[in-house]
């Protein structure tokens, strides 16, 4: 059966060589990923939730700061005694006698004389009326507080500092994920662009081979091939738009962007490196770590600063002097020291358990050191074979697409059957895609080892 020359090879032969003459470039992410990892930073319910713990560690340093602030408070009460509280009747006696002489003195009247008449005596006060009206300002100002306030700031300036390095974590994984979603919907659009090369190849056998059994040069047999390839194509194609479809709905998910939007995205797999594989910097988690194991150490420190005395000064004035008795005073100041010497060994217990969440974190600190240290070297194992792997499936595209060339030459001539036309091309598919798969592991390669590394950037 004679046909003539086939397009499909030098379809085939261009992509491959474009795809063979890519250049490796270093580890750069294109803007329309850039702009979904920032929405998804913006959507993200877990840094937000960081966000607000943050939020309150710095509250929590603005109410350890105003300890030393002083508090000043008005009061006002009304209180009705059941009687007027009074001198004894032997004390305003004494007291009315006393008032007599003092006066009998002062007019000059002789000790042993009567009182004069007409004269009016000074009715002796209450000690306290039963109508007791008040209003009154209060001011407690702490001038030392033994440094619990000092460490409690302390503590909390390392507690927002550990939830933002948790934040910066965080992020570093809805990036991961973005870009490897986005690198997945990329591998899935590089099988369609297969998917559609075979199409096309398989419409134009159709044709071919209905003619050539018109004439009599093929049977039925041949075009069943074809429609059985055509139907796996088929299969193929709803595996194809199934994956994009949850692909798309994943990305909107993630960053609330609208599905019409992601479907125009033109992910493209192109291998990177990076220049600073070789570097590491300590990783957000590590460093949110440090933070908290700072942060119970100065509260283990507040804890135990319990029992370093306290001074404090008192201020109180009276505003309504009616309703005071005798011996309240209108105003007063003072300064006091509190010194707690024994507490019933609470605040002992309370340092050592928060001595002991402090070692928990250390012990989780060196942990992490070792799995960080594992998951380079895994990384790095990993994106050497990816390397390897992309060289081999390049001979092996390269095989691929001689072989298929061969086939069809001799296809064309009458030397071979369909069949070997579509195994070859279905092996040069494969090969294709192959690599395209291999671009991807050596993408999630490089960004598991700038992860690891935390050296990865957004």
């Amino acid at each position: 059966m004679q046909t003539r020359q086939l397009p499909l090879h030098i379809l085939f032969l261009a992509i491959a060589l474009l795809i063979l003459s890519t250049p490796a470039k270093a580890q750069q992410l294109d803007p329309a990923v850039k702009d979904l990892i920032s929405k998804a930073l913006d959507k993200s319910h877990s840094i937000q939730i960081k966000s607000f713990d943050a939020q309150q560690a710095t509250i929590d340093q603005k109410l350890a700061k105003s300890v030393f602030l002083p508090k000043v408070t008005f009061n006002g009460s009304y209180t009705r005694l059941d009687d007027d509280i009074t001198f004894g009747s032997d004390t305003e006696n004494l007291l009315l006698a006393t008032q007599k002489l003092l006066i009998k003195e002062a007019a000059g009247i002789p000790f042993n004389s009567a009182f004069p008449q007409g004269i009016s005596l000074t009715p002796i006060p209450n000690l306290q009326n039963k109508n007791i009206l008040k209003s009154a300002m209060d001011v407690d100002w702490i001038l030392f507080s033994g440094f619990e306030a000092s460490n409690a700031l302390k503590a909390s300036k390392h507690k927002e500092a550990s939830i933002n390095y948790l934040a910066m974590a965080e992020k570093d994984k809805i990036a991961l994920n973005i870009i490897e979603t986005y690198d997945k919907l990329a591998l899935v659009y590089a099988s369609k662009r297969v998917l559609i090369a075979s199409e096309n190849y398989l419409k134009e056998q159709e044709f071919y081979v209905k003619k050539a059994i018109e004439n009599g040069l093929a049977t039925p047999i041949v075009r069943k091939k074809i429609e059985l390839a055509q139907q796996q194509l088929a299969g193929k194609m709803l595996e194809f738009n199934q994956n994009k479809k949850m692909l798309i709905e994943v990305l909107h998910q993630l960053t609330s962007e609208s599905k019409e939007r992601l479907t125009f995205l033109n992910p493209q797999l192109e291998p990177f490196t990076s220049d600073s594989l070789s570097k590491s910097e300590k990783r957000n988690e590590i460093k949110a770590l440090e933070e908290a194991e700072k942060a119970i150490l100065f509260k283990s420190k507040m804890e135990k600063s319990s029992f370093i005395p306290k001074l404090a000064l008192k201020g109180h004035y009276e505003f309504l002097e009616r309703d005071l008795s005798l011996l309240d005073p209108k105003w007063y100041v003072a300064v006091g020291v509190k010194w707690n010497v024994f507490d019933a060994n609470q605040s002992r217990l309370k340092s050592e358990a928060t001595q002991l969440e402090g070692m928990k974190y250390r012990e989780q600190l060196d942990e992490a050191d070792e799995m960080i240290a594992l998951s380079i070297i895994k990384a790095e194992l990993t994106y050497e074979a990816s390397l390897q792997n992309t060289d081999m499936i390049k001979k092996e595209i390269e095989l691929t697409q001689d072989t298929y060339e061969m086939v069809n030459k001799q296809y064309r001539n009458d030397l071979t059957s369909i069949r070997e036309v579509l195994d070859a091309l279905n092996d040069l598919e494969k090969a294709n895609f192959k690599l395209q798969q291999s671009y991807f592991d050596q993408r999630r390669a490089v960004t598991n080892l700038l992860y690891a590394k935390g050296k990865l950037n957004y």
